[in-house]
């Protein structure tokens, strides 16, 4: 472990820093025109906020398509090769959250030169490099900045097959809904920060490739899905029930947590991010009974989060079900 605490570079942490869900959407409005003249069929865009964009080759009709994504953040706990190890397997999940292969993968690092010295980059550049390579994908290089805070993560481009592709606009009535991982690295995360505790568990969690439950969701004839991330489980499924038209119903008891998880909230370890994913989704959920601890950590913001998928996956558990549209999109029961 490094004497260098990371986290104490950066004003938020993970995919807790991500502008706010309400705030990106006003923002980016809009901002969908096509060119006049397309190199390729864009068959996943901006317009439901999924997790990867994904266009045809036009010259190689019923091929395969190109899976394009990028992602970033601060940096979510102190060991440098770690956070380098989640921030690749966050950026390469949205490969698999649309059912694609990552192929190549370009380094995005900024990095306080001044401050930090650059063995550090060297082990986050490393952690990334191992991740990727796990998931068979090549890293080719990438770009760096000077910046005050440190940041690192990876554009990424795979491949899928357009007829087998994973959406979060697809949902239909009836499909049980699937989490490929517990929830909690979020409330443990702020933890560390702020005491220097390590939660090893939730490193591993994060580090872990979304690859395996791509497989087992294209397996099962899924074909709605997204994963969870900065968000949160609400805030991505009522992107995900919103597209779809359908109300997406969550048994909260069903819902797995990582050891700690619940203690973290008690303690108050809850980030920024977290309270404005609840704030979000709020007036757009039936709470029911749900206590507030519930609430907050239905809403945590996850870090390279798993796969929440309208379909019954091996090993992993059923948290709830989608139904025909009826009142609001979300429902805590």
């Amino acid at each position: 472990m490094t004497t260098k605490r990371l986290t104490e570079y950066a004003h938020g942490g993970g995919c807790a820093c991500k502008i706010p869900p309400g705030e990106l959407e006003d923002v980016v409005a809009g901002l969908t025109t096509a060119p006049a003249e397309p190199n390729g069929d864009l068959l996943i865009g901006l317009d439901t906020g999924d997790d990867a964009a994904v266009v045809t080759l036009p010259d190689a009709p019923g091929g395969p398509a190109v899976v394009a994504t990028a992602d970033f953040f601060t940096p979510v706990v102190d060991d440098p090769y770690d956070w380098g190890r989640i921030a690749a397997a966050n950026a390469l999940s949205d490969v698999y959250a649309v059912g694609g292969r990552p192929l190549v993968a370009v380094n995005l690092l900024a990095w306080p030169r001044g401050v930090l010295p650059f063995d550090l980059a060297r082990e986050v550049l490393r952690g990334g490099l191992d991740v990727a390579g796990q998931a068979g994908c090549h890293v080719g290089g990438g770009h760096s900045v000077d910046d005050p805070e440190p940041k690192y993560g990876m554009a990424v481009t795979g491949v899928a097959d357009p007829a087998r592709l994973l959406r979060n606009d697809t949902g239909k009535p009836g499909a049980p809904l699937t989490l490929t991982k517990p929830l909690g690295v979020g409330v443990l995360n702020n933890r560390h920060k702020a005491t220097g505790e390590v939660f090893q568990h939730a490193v591993e969690s994060m580090a872990a490739l979304n690859r395996d439950a791509c497989a087992a969701a294209l397996a099962a004839g899924a074909e709605c899905a997204t994963d969870v991330t900065g968000f949160g489980l609400l805030g991505h499924l009522y992107k995900l029930a919103r597209a779809s038209g359908v109300t997406a119903v969550v048994d909260a008891a069903a819902v797995p947590y990582l050891d700690g998880a619940r203690a973290a909230v008690r303690a108050g370890y809850v980030s920024g991010g977290t309270r404005r994913n609840l704030d979000w989704v709020a007036p757009h959920t039936d709470f029911g009974t749900a206590s507030e601890e519930d609430r907050l950590l239905l809403a945590d913001a996850q870090t390279s989060g798993g796969l929440l998928v309208a379909a019954e996956l091996p090993d992993h558990p059923v948290i709830g079900e989608l139904v025909p549209a009826a009142g609001r999109p979300l429902v805590i029961r």
